[in-house]
């Protein structure tokens, strides 16, 4: 197998590609022909400057085709690469460069002082640099599905990141999702807004979508609510793909509307507040497919095509993926899971005969359906109730003076914890005591009372890795 050679060298060479958003304005349309020219001769650039098989190359590279043509270059000469966010300190990419040791360094002339700092011992090549793609291709290698082809970290919402290898089939395996969950169709245009360098970035800002035949688009610039929908529109955008935060933060602050050609809402990397389900369907008419996946094992559930959306559910498992739940916590075989992981860098192979434990606390309805109800360790006990901090973070976003909240435990003499909320107003209200009687209120009513927070904390706003979701371990420490 190889994916370059498989899917991108496969592919219709005047089909579209890639669709360019650079960050001064410009736009550019990239056909399957000059992905598949620039990565064979960006991969013999690679292979000049020592790269080989099972080699390690990192990118520093945002959301532009330098990012996509390097990805592409790894996949076809069996080297393995180690996409990071722009966002990325020196601190962060000296533990990726301890962890990993990169042959070779790809990283944009933005990103090259940052990159300095960490004081990498490799070699580093700077983007953009058309002598890069000047010399000969070569040839696509035959690769063995356990071959390592990706390593991704974790976002280290428990602990510091670990880095995750995936063998090539994660590439090939990425079809079933594509197929029942993004359902990104040929002909049509896929934008997945995650960074570079995250899990979701790397399995559905282009590869899903070209497996099924469509097209991607990159937007290197900042979030921006506005500019989003207007790029939706501008595009003719079929299928978005965006982590619930973006959601969350352009219900509140932006006005989504109806597009004709959008036709697909999907969202994954945290539980979707059913709210923000709730606006998102009042003004799009289309309802968001929430699912569930972590790093290691890529998307395990969606929301079936087809089916109505469950408020508050992040869909049920993809066919042929075997979930139980098991005291609670989401457990999944991993024989059934095609893009489960290799194993942890620095660790032994993780068996695929050993049940995988998620972490991740969920209960499901009589249908299947499944409900995320929060880390385990994130699960708050108090006075002898277990609460889960997804439902009461979803009540409180309910209020129209709330733009988002986290729910954390904080210790207490009577009942062992209480229920601590930090919370982010909009942009129009005003913290106050009244007010924070006012959400505890609202919280008893659209939950059950035992669970409203007793302790309530404004911020101007909550602490977040770079991949957007809300480091509820550092609340906990904070409190």
């Amino acid at each position: 197998m190889n994916f370059a050679r498989d899917v991108v060298d496969a592919a219709d060479p005047a089909g579209l590609a890639l669709v360019e958003l650079a960050r001064d304005g410009a736009r550019r349309e990239w056909s399957f022909g000059a992905v598949a020219d620039g990565a064979a001769r960006l991969a013999g650039t690679f292979a000049r400057l020592g790269v080989g098989r099972g080699d390690v190359v990192m990118t520093v590279v945002g959301n532009r085709p330098e990012w996509v043509l390097t990805m592409v270059a790894c996949f076809r000469i069996g080297a393995v690469v180690l996409p990071c966010t722009e966002q990325l300190r020196a601190k962060d990419l000296r533990l990726r460069i301890d962890a990993a040791d990169p042959a070779l360094i790809v990283c944009d002339e933005r990103n090259a002082t940052e990159l300095a700092a960490a004081r990498p011992g490799c070699r580093v090549v700077l983007v953009p640099d058309p002598s890069l793609f000047r010399g000969p291709p070569v040839e696509a290698v035959e690769l063995a599905a356990e071959e390592p082809c990706l390593i991704t970290f974790t976002s280290g919402t428990a602990g510091e990141p670990k880095g995750v290898l995936h063998a090539q089939r994660y590439l090939t395996g990425q079809r079933l999702q594509a197929e029942h969950w993004l359902d990104a169709r040929p002909g049509e245009l896929v934008w997945c807004t995650a960074a570079s360098g995250w899990s979701k970035s790397a399995r559905n800002v282009f590869i899903a979508p070209w497996i099924r035949g469509a097209s991607a688009l990159l937007h290197d610039a900042r979030f921006d609510p506005a500019e989003r929908l207007e790029l939706l529109e501008r595009e003719r955008v079929s299928v978005l793909c965006m982590a619930p935060t973006e959601y969350r933060v352009i219900a509140k602050r932006a006005q989504p509307k109806r597009l004709p050609l959008l036709r697909g809402l999907v969202a994954a990397g945290e539980a979707l507040n059913p709210e923000v389900l709730r606006l998102w369907e009042a003004e799009t008419g289309l309802t968001i497919r929430d699912g569930y996946g972590q790093t290691e094992t890529g998307q395990l559930t969606g929301t079936p095509l087809g089916e109505a959306v469950r408020p508050g559910s992040m869909g049920c498992p993809l066919p042929g993926i075997d979930l139980r739940i098991d005291d609670g916590e989401l457990v999944a075989d991993p024989a059934t899971v095609p893009t489960f992981f290799h194993g942890y860098l620095g660790s032994d192979p993780h068996s695929r005969d050993t049940v995988w434990r998620t972490g991740d606390r969920v209960r499901h309805d009589d249908d299947g359906y499944l409900y995320f109800e929060g880390r385990t360790d994130d699960v708050i006990i108090s006075a002898g109730y277990r609460i889960g901090p997804f439902e009461v973070e979803s009540a409180l976003v309910a209020h129209p003076a709330v733009a988002e909240a986290a729910v954390v435990s904080a210790p207490d003499d009577e009942r062992g914890a209480i229920v601590r909320a930090i919370v982010v107003l909009r942009d129009e209200a005003t913290p106050s005591d009244a007010l924070a009687r006012e959400l505890q209120d609202h919280v008893k009513h659209e939950t059950a009372p035992y669970k409203y927070p007793r302790r309530i904390d404004f911020a101007a706003e909550l602490p977040k890795t770079p991949s957007g979701k809300i480091r509820r371990a550092l609340l906990r420490e904070q409190g």
